[in-house]
């Protein structure tokens, strides 16, 4: 019985093969530039997605929040990153994950670090994180002031110990020049790590977006990459040039409920509670929240360019796909389509798990199987 008789409701598959192919060439692209990989598991939030990353030499890994690391500690990690402004309410659990795992926060204000050096209990790493444009968190790059009194505070304390500066350029999603954008994320950690090396000689620089890591081949003196969407990609990726639409690991398998032929249009049981809202336009200004493939026995295949479907449209739990005359003519009301997901990150969050080619359950953080 192959895996596609086994589904009768949204369910998101994963392609083992074009995941590890992902992990690999990114794991090969830091080793050549002599980068350290952590990768930022917020994209895969899986224990079998964190083997297969094993077996490409990646050792550590970065979670957006506690209780993802919690979900992944003890997992034969070296170090685990939360990779958020750390939240000071959650140090009862900081303290509870890092007696048994090695575990490092982000810390954006004095507050924050305060707290961490008053009730840390085990000894933790933190990095600065660093706006040097992108606006959404962390210290400004220019803002010594305040990046030297969090390290101040830091240093009432043999807890709370300095790891090096964090930087995630996500302006690279909407910014086209992104070799110019990593000349700005180059430079602002080239600049910190000259300025703060002698008092902190074995402080880090770590980078993380996926566009830029996966464009890019001039890292200067950064030591460390995390990028996370890489592991599967998607349609946002494939837009900005990161990937190609062969590399996405995941689809989404919809059952198509009606069929209106007078319309060239599909509904299909597959909707915002499934793929979430991200949404692409299309040249003519509409909306696309997914493209369609074509589901087989080994996998999915991608329609000619000509023959492009997509969803038009979705609800809670409906879609609508603007159909090709290709799709039309050989669409079946009870048949299963994939969905190549606009953004992967959130769609696998939505659904909590996966179904592999094979017909195995690949876990996920939010999943109802996972502990609790």
């Amino acid at each position: 019985m192959d895996y596609l008789s086994s589904i009768t409701s949204p369910t998101l598959l994963i392609d083992e093969k074009i995941c590890r192919a992902n992990i690999q060439r990114m794991a090969e692209k830091a080793k050549r530039h002599g980068l350290n990989l952590a990768p930022h598991w917020k994209t895969a939030q899986s224990r079998m997605i964190g083997e297969w990353a094993k077996d490409y030499g990646i050792t550590e890994i970065s979670t957006s929040s506690i209780k993802m690391a919690e979900y992944l500690s003890g997992q034969g990690w070296s170090t685990i990153h939360i990779a958020f402004p750390f939240n000071v309410r959650e140090i009862p659990r900081l303290n509870k994950i890092a007696t048994d795992q090695s575990i490092s926060v982000q810390v954006i204000n004095p507050v924050t670090a305060q707290r961490l050096v008053d009730e840390l209990a085990v000894p933790v790493e933190f990095f600065i994180e660093i706006d040097a444009g992108y606006g959404r968190t962390g210290v400004s790059v220019a803002d010594f002031g305040l990046i030297e009194e969090i390290l101040l505070i830091a240093k009432k304390s043999d807890k709370l110990n300095f790891k090096g500066f964090y930087l995630h350029a996500g302006h690279s999603y909407y910014m086209p020049d992104i070799p110019a954008l990593y000349e700005q994320t180059r430079n602002a950690l080239e600049m910190l790590k000259n300025k703060y090396s002698t008092e902190y000689p074995l402080l880090l620089t770590r980078t993380g977006d996926t566009p830029g890591c996966a464009v890019m081949e001039d890292f200067g003196e950064i030591d460390e990459m995390g990028p996370g969407n890489f592991v599967f990609y998607d349609l946002m990726q494939e837009k900005l040039g990161g990937c190609d639409k062969s590399d996405i690991a995941v689809a989404l398998a919809v059952p198509i409920v009606d069929i209106n032929r007078e319309r060239n249009e599909i509904l299909v049981h597959g909707g915002g509670v499934h793929l979430a809202k991200d949404v692409l336009l299309e040249a003519d200004g509409s909306n696309n929240f997914g493209e369609v493939v074509y589901l087989n026995e080994s996998g999915w295949e991608i329609p000619e360019v000509q023959n492009r479907s997509y969803l038009k449209s979705i609800s809670q739990e409906h879609g609508i796909i603007k159909a090709s005359d290709a799709l039309m003519n050989v669409a079946e009301v009870g048949q299963l389509l994939g969905i190549l997901p606009v953004h992967s990150c959130m769609t696998a969050d939505a659904m909590g798990g996966y179904l592999s080619l094979d017909g195995k359950i690949i876990d996920h953080c939010e999943g109802s199987h996972a502990d609790k």
